[in-house]
């Protein structure tokens, strides 16, 4: 494990203890999770399978299945057979595993993004390189490449043209994509589109992973309820690996997400949520002296006035407002802040108030 990336986040203590000691409590924008209800029918479901003493099953109960297939045809336009379909103990479990599934040796991920592509590169034993673009990669080998669309922590959204790109690229060189689009659902000035879209994929899913959450769409963080689906080779084989290795979603989560992926009102519901924060938010940033890079979709402004990352958080801080510095996320990041929209009314409002 010597290996593996140091962790800075306790880096953020002292601007964390300095935003708590506001007299209106602290407005925690750093850390992206969930503050909103779990939709009272998935808790239904949830404890209606209560009684479940027998093992689960590794590739989800058919009902499962179905309704994450269901979902991609109704929400996203993506045709998939319910047997390719892969329940995950949350997206980041997978995210860290693939490249030990794979047995890769090189892995590819955006410059900006989640630290857990890279973890899971190191877990491998696998050559990590953070590039945006094929041209730079060179002659060696690739075997698995990584995007997120919407990205994290940028809210940028791939076009149907690069993805598309991607593809091709990699199909000549027998490398596996795998998507992150756990924030899919989430456009707001642009609409993201899957990788197994007939649009990226040309209708073969041959060598393409769609990895997807219900943690932002659904508030099921919790829950730990994904799902990755694509190559119907590739998700046996993750399957039968994944059987060996005990990865095994509860019953009682599975019956909760089959009812999360089914129902649409909840879920717009929620998105109208995070709307509302969002144009509230972004103009008081922006006339406290922020410009606003991408953030055309998922749950984060990627944020700058153009000093450093660290004096950012340091100025927000003062106010009682916490935020992740973008050196984070990669060296690239040294002079943005992410700004997270997972925080209840309430405390959006008062860094509204703080800002102006």
């Amino acid at each position: 494990m010597n290996n593996l990336p140091d962790f800075p986040w306790d880096r953020l203590e002292p601007y964390k203890e300095r935003a708590l000691a506001h007299p209106d409590g602290i407005v925690d924008l750093s850390v992206g999770t969930p503050v909103d209800p779990v939709p009272q029918l998935v808790q239904d479901a949830l404890t209606g399978a209560a009684d479940s003493p027998g093992y689960p099953l590794t590739h989800g109960t058919k009902a499962l299945r179905e309704a994450a297939a269901g979902w991609l045809a109704r929400r996203h336009g993506v045709t998939v057979d319910p047997r390719d379909v892969l329940p995950l103990i949350g997206s980041k479990e997978f995210v860290a595993w693939l490249p030990t599934y794979l047995g890769a040796r090189r892995v590819v991920f955006p410059e900006l993004a989640y630290p857990t592509y890279d973890v899971g590169a190191r877990l491998a034993g696998a050559a990590g390189t953070a590039s945006d673009s094929t041209l730079a990669l060179g002659p060696e080998k690739v075997d698995l490449i990584w995007v997120n669309s919407p990205g994290n922590p940028t809210g940028r959204v791939l076009p149907a043209e690069h993805l598309r790109k991607v593809v091709a690229w990699a199909r000549e060189r027998g490398a596996v994509v795998a998507s992150d689009e756990c924030y899919i659902e989430l456009g707001w000035e642009e609409r993201p589109v899957s990788i197994l879209h007939p649009d990226v994929c040309g209708g073969s899913h041959e060598g393409l992973l769609a990895v997807h959450s219900l943690s932002k769409r659904s508030n099921l963080a919790g829950y730990r309820a994904g799902f990755v689906t694509g190559d119907p080779a590739l998700v046996k084989r993750l399957l039968e690996i994944r059987k060996h290795a005990g990865m095994l979603m509860p019953q009682p989560v599975q019956a909760a997400m089959t009812v999360a992926l089914g129902d649409d009102q909840h879920a717009d519901l929620q998105r109208e949520r995070y709307a509302g924060r969002r144009a509230l938010l972004r103009p008081a940033l922006e006339k406290a002296g922020w410009s606003i890079d991408h953030s055309t979709a998922g749950l984060y402004f990627w944020a700058t006035n153009g000093q450093s990352a660290w004096d950012q958080v340091g100025k927000l801080s003062e106010i009682g407002i916490l935020v992740a510095p973008g050196e984070f996320y990669g060296s690239a990041g040294g002079r943005h802040i992410r700004v997270a929209l997972t925080a209840t009314d309430e405390r959006i409002g008062a860094a509204v108030r703080r800002l102006q």
